[in-house]
């Protein structure tokens, strides 16, 4: 199971890469993992405010649909075009090519309730 050390992590299996007051965020290897081939992902919240913990959108497998929710509160800035096209992408490179959106942080402060990828890894594997 790939837990990337330098990124954050929620307890709903989404990742974090801080960059400056911005944010990609996508979902784990062990969420890919777990849902399967991934057919589509449908983010329409591009552009909105949306709290910590609020559904940003879902991602449709082959047997099922998941919800996806912000680990930061944040304004979504940008959506990963390509998974339009290539939503497998977030099977073959979660933590890469896969990203899902892009947010402006509002409260930074929020980053120390993620979890570090120690404590993820232990979740998953407990």
């Amino acid at each position: 199971m790939n837990v990337p050390g330098d990124l954050k992590y929620t307890k709903e299996h989404e990742w974090v890469r801080v960059e400056g007051d911005h944010a990609y965020v996508g979902i784990t290897d062990f969420a890919q993992g777990e849902l399967g081939d991934i057919v589509y992902v449908e983010i329409e919240t591009e552009g909105q405010q949306i709290a910590k913990d609020d559904v940003f959108g879902t991602v449709e497998a082959v047997k099922t649909v998941s919800d996806l929710y912000m680990p930061l509160s944040g304004t979504i800035v940008e959506f990963n075009e390509a998974l339009n096209d290539e939503p497998e992408k977030v099977n073959e490179d979660p933590y890469g090519e896969g990203w899902m959106i892009k947010i402006k942080i509002d409260d930074t402060s929020e980053l120390e309730e993620l979890l570090d990828a120690e404590t993820y890894q232990n979740a998953i594997t407990s």
